[in-house]
């Protein structure tokens, strides 16, 4: 009976998975979790996984481009991220000829790479400045702090940068500003793509499958970063050569098992995990919903236009990919804050705190200060998401916003000559890129829809003066859609924006008053100044506060508790963190088990030849059914895995981060999260939470058997 109890048991607790909570500083790793982590599977010592003065495996994780991660995987230089990490640089690279984006691409040598704006960065080092700035900042709060904390930082960052070695500090300040840690990088600038699958793979699913799982997308692409002859960062030149890297990563491509360690390095963007039951319920009500259907509008118009032609799929394809990651993100925010309660959750806490600060002067009077500071704030919030999610949500106003700063050049009465001649060069300059992603109709559309939209939602004592009334008087009842879109209309069809014969007379003799009656900067003109003068003051007033008392409320955490303290880690801030777990499937809700890993067989399922987002390439239906797997296939399971899902802690920025096994080999990268478990940037959920990562197999089967590019295997370090 005994013997049968503990079967039972265990069997309960394999069943009952917990997600690992935690993004950790990589040089405190063994301060804080590495005997958790050797619990669970790693086998490599602290000095291979973090070293300032060796290699270490840190040295094969890189910053890719502005918001993304990177593994170097190759004695070449050769980089593996994800495919929507590389989608820009893969656009830009493709032509309706050789659209690169839709047939993929692999270069069969290095001559064939392709040139791409994209630069990346690796971690040299991290100071701990935490002293210095405290002692600089004293008991300041307030702006007064605001100010001299940014100056300080500045000066820290200017000190230890190197502009002639490629040099860049960046201090990151962590647990609200009570820590501020010294990150210094090495950016290398000639960075080349190397190949991508055909879109059709790397967005499998597209908007219906983003944060689902099961999941078959190949998120993948590969690139190689490039060194000057005597092995320096360098710009882009001919004669450089493929950098030698200090630490590059093994690649494994043996099967994996439902348990095994997984660790992820990479560059997790922002969490708020210390937000308080205001902060959560401010999102709830008002700035989550609030974007949520104002990016619905946006996509409803991009997608149309889309759907037309090549073209300007191409032309708009990444700022809809960009648009539509989030806009599905904060719904399922919303509804996992509501659905979980995170809101009271935190009230539970935060009564413990209070109950703790009785009698200490620093924290006892944090939280009523607090709810004024909220309650001064929410009648603008929504006002503020229109401003950055609709008004400048259509690209022609972003842009007329922009000449703002010509405007204030033009009536500047000691403005010189050559100041306007720069101002007027810069919006040339910036207007032809503009132009080159522009679609007008998705544009005029959107312009329509969100004016009307702000219009109905914004209380009226919130309107630029006179704005509406000019539209009223011209075009009719503001309540009538009809209206909306003749008024869009007029605007596009009269702005010098858009007009060559217009702008070009305008550059040639700039006027202020020319500028000022052109009917699209009329727009960003009236709603930029309105929010400037009335409302963003009190956005930064409720900033700076809340800055301040999250910084003391943190404060006040630490010290309520030392010994759980050790054991905390800090929010995200786009810097450099290690998150462990396992491999691990998990029960969503009753009578559903989702399994660790997908495979082919699913692939073939969701297939729908010609779909927008489950179409495939014509070769791989042919190579999958016939079971031509290669090297990669799993044996045991008789199919291709495509992805699998691990307990690790991430979020954005960790797109393209290595999942490595627990002997520092690469078994897959990461690039999305889970449905049910979309409030991780406030809370984590020990029990839904997953990491949806492509298996690094399904990316060597596409690069080889399906593109063919031998060549990029024979590079690798396979793990057999």
């Amino acid at each position: 009976m005994k013997k049968i109890l503990i079967t039972v048991v265990l069997a309960l607790s394999l069943l009952r998975s917990y997600a690992d909570e935690g993004m950790w500083l990589p040089l405190l790793l063994g301060e804080q979790v590495y005997s958790e982590m050797q619990k669970k599977g790693l086998k490599l010592t602290k000095d291979q996984l973090y070293n300032i003065n060796k290699a270490s495996l840190k040295d094969a994780i890189i910053i890719f481009g502005n918001g993304c991660t990177g593994e170097i995987v190759s004695s070449q230089g050769l980089i593996f991220t994800n495919h929507h990490c590389g989608y820009d640089a893969i656009a830009t690279a493709s032509t309706v000829e050789h659209n690169y984006l839709r047939d993929g691409f692999y270069a069969k040598s290095q001559q064939e790479e392709i040139r791409s704006a994209i630069t990346v960065q690796f971690l040299v080092r991290i100071d701990d400045v935490t002293k210095e700035v405290n002692d600089s900042l004293g008991t300041l709060l307030g702006r007064a702090r605001a100010d001299k904390q940014a100056a300080v930082l500045a000066a820290i960052n200017k000190r230890l940068s190197k502009a002639d070695e490629f040099i860049e500090c960046r201090v990151s300040p962590l647990f609200k500003g009570n820590q501020f840690l010294a990150f210094i990088y090495q950016r290398y600038k000639d960075v080349r793509l190397v190949g991508a699958p055909p879109e059709s793979v790397g967005k499998f699913g597209g908007d219906t499958d983003n944060w689902e799982w099961p999941r078959h997308t190949g998120d993948f692409s590969i690139f190689r970063v490039y060194m000057s002859k005597d092995g320096k960062p360098a710009e882009y030149s001919e004669a450089n050569v493929p950098l030698k890297p200090k630490y590059f990563l093994p690649v494994s491509i043996r099967p994996l098992k439902d348990g095994d360690f997984a660790m992820i390095w990479g560059y997790p963007g922002s969490t708020n995990r210390y937000e308080t039951s205001l902060g959560v319920n401010l999102s709830i009500d008002i700035n989550n919903p609030t974007l949520v259907k104002l990016r619905d509008v946006r996509l409803k118009y991009m997608f149309t236009e889309m759907q037309k032609d090549a073209g300007t799929k191409l032309k708009l394809a990444s700022n809809y990919a960009s648009v539509a990651n989030y806009w599905k993100f904060y719904d399922g925010e919303t509804k996992q804050l509501l659905k979980y309660d995170v809101a009271g959750q935190k009230k539970k806490a935060e009564a413990e705190f209070i109950n703790w600060a009785k009698g200490k002067p620093e924290y006892e009077n944090i939280f009523p200060e607090w709810e004024k500071v909220y309650a001064a704030w929410r009648p603008y919030a929504k006002h503020r998401v229109y401003m950055n999610e609709g008004i400048f949500g259509s690209p022609l106003i972003a842009y007329a916003a922009s000449l703002i700063q010509l405007e204030a050049a033009l009536v500047k009465t000691s403005a010189t000559k050559d100041d306007v001649t720069k101002a007027v060069n810069a919006a040339v300059e910036a207007r032809k890129g503009f132009l080159e992603d522009h679609d007008l109709p998705s544009d005029q559309n959107i312009l329509g829809a969100v004016l009307q939209m702000f219009y109905n939602d914004i209380p009226k004592e919130q309107y630029p003066i006179g704005f509406f009334e000019g539209v009223k008087g011209s075009f009719g009842d503001l309540k009538d859609e009809a209206t909306w879109k003749a008024y869009a209309a007029s605007v596009f069809k009269n702005t010098m924006i858009l007009n060559d014969e217009k702008w070009n007379a305008f550059v040639a003799n700039p006027e202020a008053v020319k500028l000022q009656e052109d009917p699209a900067f009329v727009i960003a003109s009236a709603f930029f100044k309105n929010y400037s003068v009335k409302f963003m003051p009190r956005f930064q007033e409720f900033t700076i506060k809340n800055n301040d008392l999250g910084r003391l409320y943190l404060k006040g955490i630490l010290e309520m508790n030392p010994a759980k303290a050790k054991k905390m880690y800090p929010d995200a801030t786009f810097t450099m963190r290690v998150s462990y777990g396992n491999v691990k499937s998990y029960v969503p809700r009753d009578a559903v088990k989702y399994d660790y890993v997908t495979t082919s067989k699913g692939l073939l399922e969701k297939y729908k030849a010609g779909d927008y987002e489950f179409d495939l390439p014509s070769k791989q239906i042919d190579l999958l059914k016939k079971k031509d797997f290669g090297q990669y296939g799993d044996k045991q399971r008789g199919e291709l895995v495509i992805g699998f899902i691990t307990t690790n802690d991430i979020t954005g920025g960790n797109s393209g981060s290595p999942v490595i096994n627990g002997n520092g080999e690469l078994i897959g990268l990461a690039f999305d999260g889970n449905y049910e478990a979309l409030s991780h940037k406030m809370a984590f959920d020990k029990d839904l939470n997953r990491t949806i990562c492509v298996d690094i197999r399904y990316v060597l089967w596409c690069i080889d058997k399906l593109g063919g590019a031998s060549n990029i295997i024979k590079e690798l370090k396979l793990m057999k």
